[in-house]
């Protein structure tokens, strides 16, 4: 028999790079061997990484709706700092992105590691739909759209680099909200003026009875109002999110102040400076990665066990201010919080013929809430140039693994953003109520002018 000699070769390039492939798994495993959202529900032969046991399923005791979330983890010892000096020791598990920033910034930036807790959890519809997508789900117009999905995640068994980005883009954050959080992006010394923003949003797609050809190809709602600081208030930001953005551009629509006039707004997109951003970010950054797909080709490399940002209670907790997190270069690591978990790694490389800021990017896809957590970016002469950070928290409200805070670390001018500073707002209010007619032009402009 003809051995298939570049299968082995991948394969055992994958395994030495401490990357597991993909074992065969059908719909019956989720709920089995596989959690509800197709991660392995069993942990780590060493024992570092716990199985899922059905992550948060209710708020802590005390917790009233509306309360900035209390840490769950809060008695938690940190068991490792990893700094410059023993960075080595913990290479296997660190992200190029987290080397990079431990020797840029070697006396200050470390990683306080924490035991692993596997929070993550949804709905129990959601886990329903997820896993009648396995049937029904593929991807269309060649990847750059889903057809066949109902509001859970479409492919808890991905095949594929695609597959996996839109787990990620499709997951589930609550029907809508609203929330009050602030952004920065500091100076090398650490100056920065605060820009607070009011979000809003729907997700169409995790309506109940929703599918990917029920919603007029727009799977959420989002509007964000600029409210300080002055020289910027009042400015609002509208988009609808499509599904297939190939097949039908974002529609986005902005309401400027000045000209009190409301204007379609095809640059946000892609790799255009994000809001009020200082260029710190595109417009596909937010969210960690939004938007269409097509400008890249996806290669799923495998799973991997990797020291990310989860459980980040801490950052989101209203005992701190903006000014204890925002320190020259990078966050204040003291109020951060790792830990190992099996994430999937998905490569983006730039189409030939298209344009992007970002040549190649990496992905750390988090295999229990298809939430990206960290993504390690590289610009056209091949330089590791930019490093995300998606800090997340199970808001056990509505059951949903979310980021509270989002940071972006430029490693050539040695800025950042950091977007969802919530400490001192008011917090996230899943009960607030829209609908779709409340994100339309018209709308926009009213709000506008009041």
């Amino acid at each position: 028999m003809k051995r298939n000699t570049g299968f082995y070769l991948i394969t055992a390039a994958a395994l030495a790079a401490g990357v597991t492939t993909a074992t065969a798994q059908s719909a019956a495993d989720l709920g089995k061997s596989l959690t509800p959202l197709g991660a392995e529900k069993a942990g780590n032969a060493a024992g570092t990484i716990p199985a899922w046991e059905g992550g948060i399923t209710q708020p802590p005791a005390g917790y009233n709706s509306g309360d900035h979330h209390p840490d769950p983890f809060a008695n938690d010892k940190i068991s490792a700092t990893i700094n410059a000096a023993n960075a080595e020791q913990y290479a296997d598990n660190l992200t190029e992105g987290h080397k990079a920033l431990l020797a840029r910034y070697a006396s200050t930036y470390k990683m306080p590691v924490y035991p692993t807790h596997r929070s993550a959890s949804a709905p129990q519809d959601i886990y329903d739909a997820t896993k009648a997508n396995v049937r029904s789900a593929k991807l269309a117009d060649g990847g750059n759209g889903v057809a066949g999905a109902s509001r859970g995640a479409p492919f808890p068994l991905p095949k594929n680099g695609q597959e996996v980005i839109w787990n990620h883009l499709l997951r589930y954050r609550g029907l809508g909200g609203l929330r009050k959080v602030g952004q920065v992006a500091p100076t090398r010394t650490g100056d920065y003026t605060l820009v607070q923003l009011e979000e809003k949003f729907l997700w169409n797609y995790h309506q109940p009875g929703a599918a990917t050809e029920s919603v007029d190809n727009v799977m959420g709602y989002f509007e964000q109002k600029v409210t300080a600081p002055a020289r910027l208030a009042g400015t609002i930001l509208m988009v609808h999110e499509t599904i297939d953005q190939v097949k039908e551009s974002r529609r986005a629509w902005v309401y400027n102040t000045g000209q009190r006039r409301v204007r379609r707004a095809p640059q946000v997109a892609y790799d255009n400076p994000g809001t009020a951003s200082d260029g710190m970010r595109t417009s596909d950054q937010l969210d960690m990665f939004n938007g269409g797909i097509d400008r890249y080709d996806w290669k799923l490399v495998g799973k991997k066990e990797v020291y990310v940002p989860y459980n980040s209670y801490k950052l989101h907790s209203d005992s701190l201010k903006v000014a204890d997190i925002v320190t020259p270069m990078h966050i204040n690591q003291e109020h951060s919080r790792y830990e190992l978990h099996r994430v999937w790694v998905v490569e983006a490389t730039l189409k030939e013929g298209k344009r992007h800021i970002y040549a190649k990017r990496r992905f750390y896809v988090d295999e229990d809430s298809w939430g990206v957590l960290v993504v390690d970016q590289y610009d056209n002469r091949g330089r590791l140039w930019r490093v995300s950070e998606g800090h997340g928290i199970n808001y056990y409200d509505i059951l949903s693994f979310w980021s509270t805070l989002e940071v972006h670390m430029d490693l050539l001018s040695g800025r950042y953003l950091a977007y969802g500073l919530d400490n001192e707002n008011e917090m996230y209010d899943f009960s607030y109520q829209s609908k779709p007619g409340d994100y339309t032009p018209a709308a926009l402009r009213r709000r506008g002018r009041r």
